[in-house]
């Protein structure tokens, strides 16, 4: 059926240029052909005896690898003229386009870089859309691209339903999961979904990143879901070429791995060929939305012209090798089954061929003339929108007297009729007070369904809310942010929990790579609006080491458009909580609420029995403003001590000392927000104190105070006596030898006297 080399090999099939040659190919195979005409089928019928594939279905699908094709074609040659900005091509993988056909438009898809046809073929769902000149503006990185606003090239559209991805490794595998997972989840809490309630979510990926640990979490999360009967519609499309850049996929290693795996049902599909491969894309997708179950596709592809414009394959791939894969292009079977079918004859094939490249040109060119960001302005508009009064008028809102009464009882039993309690507790109260306020909210995490997570935080929430909105996941961080993430795209609240920080780390891209790049990529047109919890921080007496002493906020201080806060005492928790939600709920924000595990159960502040760190529950209708700061003794101005979470309580406690050894009087400033820092009230504290001292528990190197010191550099006051209390460059320890390496009230005294 396909193209056979010539032999011996002309000198122009050695050529580095491997794109020019498969255009020529093309051409030469089709001028060349001399088989003989079936007689042409109708629309409706079968375009070859044998196919599930009509006649019609063919013609349309031919068309959108043909678009495919000619987008991969004129941007290597436009890249040289740098009028394109993008060469990973999808030549080869054009089957992906049964993939779309077969499936809605409103069927979510997160899919790989070669997609090209899948697109193509979906933009046909909807009338009036042009695939040509959408993907011609995202290659020209124009400010008009309407996947991304010329931030990226990526497949991309909000009315096609289809999440942008950048250069897509594994990373979208567990969002995709988790919003199969997200469907079903939103019909059993009432939730009016986004997308229609029998929708599937369609994942493309390729042979070598199935072997991604982020892939791996996200097919045994599937398994394991089907395992225990729970629908999970979710298409896993392997787009099997045989190569990873250079590395070659043992042969038959696809199937081996996934054709017997239990609870993720296997099919094969031919996806260089649309007529035999057809019925079995079909029949993958229609199982998928008849059984919810996970279902893998092992498409065949092949992958022509390299990896990308820069890999010229014959510098480190024998002739024979390249020129036995380019006789696999799929448009040479496609052309095949046109002509033996006498649907088309040669000269349309050609003509079809050519009128396709010629819009695809004009397409580039006209793009090229369109307008690209050109202002940092423009650059960070979507990143991290915020609108103050809105949000404001969210988090203060308190509508929902009638639930708060059903879930906490009498009015003698609602929380701020309590006497004041420790962090945990009101942190819980909060919970249950948000969660009768937001209907769409959903907790989970490990262990914090029945027994209400490792430090009781969460107890009662599951009785008081149900199973269906409080639940545990696996032990895997990946999957529980990967479920946030899907359960963001259905229009819900997730609150997903993180058992330690030390455990973030390991899912770390899951909110660094794809929830918090999403609104960016996508021009503010999708979001993944959610509020990680996080137990934090040291201090917990030598307990647990490292694993549960971990200091590293700079691993989410240097997210872009992430929040995060960090309450030291119970008030600020609740007026925290509020704000964060409604930065989710109004500007679709990815937070992080950092909850020093220290500070839980602490009740005493100077000494014991005083009671002087537990405080009263804020009554409905107060919020904390986001970057505002907690100021002790703010009258003082001999001395500020500049903090946050742990360093708060012990900052005090040095404060008292401070003023009795030296007769300062000292200013104590609980930041409470750490990214992004209230550089303002930074500045200003230290321009109304004669010495600054910066209390951080995080390591020397790496923790907030570098960013409170450039603050305070950048504003001129660097002059200023200064001194900064930090942890050492290591990792924490266990048993005593833990205070060693993390701030002491003795540090800042001692760092005062240096003063």
């Amino acid at each position: 059926m396909f193209a056979k080399v010539p032999n011996p090999i002309p000198a122009r099939m050695k050529g580095l240029n491997r794109a020019e040659i498969c255009d020529v190919n093309f051409q030469e195979f089709v001028r060349d052909w001399d088989g003989r005409a079936g007689r042409a089928p109708g629309p409706d019928e079968p375009v070859l005896e044998g196919s599930a594939l009509d006649a019609r279905g063919f013609r349309e699908l031919f068309e959108s690898q043909l678009i495919s094709r000619h987008l991969d074609l004129m941007a290597r040659v436009l890249r040289v003229q740098n009028k394109v900005f993008y060469t990973i091509g999808s030549s080869g993988h054009e089957g992906n386009a049964m993939v779309a056909r077969a499936t809605r438009h409103t069927d979510p898809a997160f899919l790989h870089y070669r997609s090209g046809g899948f697109m193509a073929e979906r933009f046909r769902k909807l009338p009036g859309m042009d695939p040509v000149m959408d993907s011609a503006l995202s290659f020209a990185a124009s400010k008009e691209d309407p996947a991304s606003g010329g931030r990226h090239k990526v497949w991309g559209s909000k009315p096609l339903w289809v999440l942008p991805q950048t250069s897509t490794i594994a990373s979208h595998l567990p969002k995709a999961f988790g919003t199969a997972v997200a469907i079903e989840q939103g019909r059993r809490i009432g939730h009016q979904l986004p997308v229609p309630d029998d929708s599937i979510v369609v994942c493309s990926f390729g042979d070598a990143s199935s072997n991604h640990a982020t892939a791996q979490t996200a097919f045994n999360a599937a398994a394991w879901t089907a395992y225990q009967k729970l629908p999970a519609p979710v298409l896993f499309v392997c787009e099997d070429n045989g190569i990873g850049i250079s590395v070659k996929t043992p042969d038959g290693w696809v199937a081996r791995n996934f054709a017997n795996r239990p609870d993720l049902d296997y099919f094969y599909a031919d996806g260089l060929d649309l007529a035999g491969g057809w019925g079995d894309v079909q029949r993958a997708v229609e199982h998928c939305r008849r059984t919810r179950r996970p279902t893998f596709l092992h498409l065949r592809t092949a992958r022509i012209m390299g990896h990308a414009g820069t890999d010229f394959e014959i510098e480190w791939r024998s002739i024979e090798e390249l020129c036995k894969v380019e006789a696999t292009d799929p448009l040479l079977r496609s052309a095949v089954i046109a002509l033996e079918s006498g649907l088309m004859t040669k000269e349309e094939i050609l003509e079809a061929y050519e009128a396709t490249r010629a819009k695809c040109f004009e397409a580039a060119e006209e793009a090229d003339r369109r307008p690209r960001l050109e202002t940092l302005e423009e650059v960070m508009a979507p990143l991290a929108p915020y609108t103050p009064d809105e949000v404001k008028a969210e988090a203060e809102r308190a509508d929902y007297a009638g639930r708060r009464s059903e879930v906490f009882g009498d009015e003698s039993k609602l929380p701020e009729n309590q006497p004041p309690r420790h962090l945990a507790i009101l942190i819980n109260q909060a919970l249950h007070d948000l969660f009768a306020k937001y209907p769409e909210a959903l907790l989970f995490g490990e262990d914090v369904a029945q027994k209400g997570g490792v430090y009781t935080v969460t107890k009662g929430l599951q009785k008081a809310f149900g199973p269906r909105r409080v639940f545990n996941t696996l032990l895997d961080e990946t999957v529980i942010l990967g479920l946030a993430q899907g359960y963001a795209n259905m229009g819900m609240l997730p609150l997903p929990e993180i058992q330690y920080l030390a455990y973030f780390h390991n899912a770390g891209d899951q909110i660094r790579g794809e929830a918090s790049s999403l609104q960016f990529f996508s021009n503010g047109q999708y979001r993944n609006p959610m509020v990680m919890r996080i137990a934090s921080l040291g201090y917990q007496r030598g307990f647990g080491g490292h694993f549960h002493n971990d200091n590293s906020i700079t691993a989410l201080r240097d997210i872009p458009g992430l929040v995060i806060g960090c309450p030291s005492r119970g008030d600020d928790a609740v007026t925290m909580l509020r704000t964060l939600m409604a930065l989710a709920k109004v500007d679709g924000r990815v937070c992080a609420f950092l909850e020093p595990i220290a500070l839980y159960m602490t009740k005493d502040l100077h000494e014991a029995g005083d009671g002087g760190w537990l405080t009263s529950f804020p009554a409905p209708g107060e919020a904390m403003e986001v970057g505002a700061e907690r100021v002790y003794n703010p009258e003082a101005t001999d001395c500020v001590i500049l903090t946050f979470g742990n360093g708060v309580p012990m900052s005090l406690r040095a404060a008292r000392r401070i003023e009795a050894g030296h007769g300062w009087k000292v200013r104590v400033v609980d930041l409470r927000w750490l990214l992004p820092l209230n550089e303002e009230a930074i500045v200003r504290h230290v321009g109304e104190c004669a010495r600054t001292i910066v209390v951080d528990e995080g390591r020397r190197s790496a923790g907030v105070g570098e960013g409170i010191i450039t603050a305070i550099t950048e504003a001129g006051l660097g002059d200023r006596p200064l001194r900064r209390v930090v942890g050492a460059d290591t990792f924490t320890p266990l048993a005593g030898a833990a205070f060693l390496v993390i701030p002491s009230e003795e540090d800042i005294i001692a760092a005062a006297s240096g003063l």
